[in-house]
């Protein structure tokens, strides 16, 4: 009697696999137990391209602007082009009438490396109402902007304690509108501030109407977000930075200040309740500005204000 052979193939219960393939595998090193991770780690830095504007590239935080906006109009757009937005794309009409300004933004365009797109009207209409622009007067021209990088507040801190004056940083607890945001950058560059910290949540960010207020300031000053801006301003304190908030029921008047020689962050609150309770209390100082009639000022120009009277002090005692 021939002898029984062997059953080969999946044993019953396997789902098809056999002894070995059922062991599990050994665990994945993490990623920072890696001896290549490091390195790695440091050829994406060093690749990530630098910041847009001016100013001294630093750390930032991945995160951009939610998407790519878009600027309209002839002024405007030649503003934009003449503060060196970041911008991807120049869309003309091809029924477009040109004129000086027209014929400005195309050779700014170009000296930027700015793609410049000839359109029909309709589509020009079509893509400013996929932007939420629908009653728009575009002009027939339309700038297309990158999404904004944000700084990370170290890098913002090592610029600023690295530059050759005190360091001089502006912070936003809970300023929601991007016209007051794009104001503060204004004074914040018109009196050497090293830049600007807001939160990544419930506060104005880097829009196009931030840009336009801004006049261009915003392609040269640094803004960086920070996850929690009270974890943030402890930092900055250990660095050697002092921190006064703005509130109208402030400690001391501002004119009094006497920390406004020495490095500073000046920290302006919302425009409706002002300074958070968590913010205020890791402010060294709170301060008010002395005004006549009106009950308060608008976040943006008690800022300017503010950043004004440190500029003045640091000047007379220089």
């Amino acid at each position: 009697m021939p002898a029984k052979k062997s059953k080969k193939g999946p044993t019953k219960g396997s789902g098809g696999k056999g002894k070995r393939s059922l062991e599990g595998k050994s665990g994945t090193l993490p990623a920072k137990e890696r001896h290549w991770y490091q390195g790695k780690q440091r050829a994406r830095a060093a690749n990530r391209p630098a910041q847009p504007g001016g100013g001294q590239p630093g750390p930032r935080n991945e995160r951009r602007g939610e998407g790519a906006d878009l600027l309209i109009g002839r002024n405007p757009v030649v503003e934009a082009l003449r503060a060196g937005m970041p911008a991807t794309r120049l869309f003309l009409s091809n029924s477009l009438d040109p004129d000086d300004r027209v014929n400005e933004a195309a050779k700014l365009a170009g000296s930027q490396g700015v793609g410049i797109v000839e359109v029909n009207r309709t589509d020009l209409d079509r893509r400013c109402e996929s932007n939420g622009l629908p009653d728009a007067t575009h002009q027939g021209i339309v700038l297309q902007v990158r999404p904004y990088q944000y700084w990370a507040p170290e890098g913002l801190l090592d610029a600023a304690l690295e530059a050759d004056t005190p360091p001089l940083v502006v912070m936003l607890d809970g300023v929601t509108d991007p016209h007051n945001l794009g104001a503060i950058a204004r004074s914040a560059a018109a009196f050497n501030a090293h830049g600007i910290v807001i939160p990544e949540r419930r506060s104005a960010s880097v829009t196009m109407t931030a840009w336009k207020t801004s006049a261009g300031t915003l392609a040269r000053l640094p803004v960086a977000q920070a996850t929690n801006l009270t974890r943030t301003l402890e930092s900055f304190k250990k660095a050697g930075l002092f921190v006064v908030g703005l509130d109208a029921d402030g400690d001391t008047q501002l004119p009094e200040l006497e920390l406004a020689t020495g490095p500073l962050v000046v920290v302006v609150g919302s425009e409706g309740k002002g300074l958070s309770r968590l913010v205020r209390e890791a402010c060294d100082v709170v301060a008010s500005i002395p005004i006549g009639g009106a009950e308060s000022l608008n976040a943006s120009v008690a800022a300017g204000v503010a950043l004004y009277e440190v500029t003045r002090r640091r000047g007379a005692s220089a």
